[in-house]
């Protein structure tokens, strides 16, 4: 499941580079939550919530259902 979950978020890296930021993998726990760190811009970004579900969270589920929800750490 992480391979998948890595897959998107390389999928999804580029825009938010293109903005100054970038998120990084951090674990995958056995209910279902992915752990994310958003770096760069993303990390001070008072949008980074918006980010973070709209975005990050959102392609991630569409790809790896199973998946409960994300949280950056």
């Amino acid at each position: 499941m992480n391979e998948k979950i890595q897959k998107v978020i390389e999928k999804i890296r580029p825009s938010l580079q293109m903005d100054g930021g970038d998120v990084e993998l951090v674990e995958v726990t056995g209910d279902g939550v992915v752990k994310v760190r958003l770096r760069g811009a993303c990390a001070h970004c008072p949008m980074s919530v918006l980010t973070l579900k709209q975005g990050v969270e959102a392609a991630i589920k569409k790809e790896v259902p199973e998946i409960k929800k994300v949280v950056a750490v």
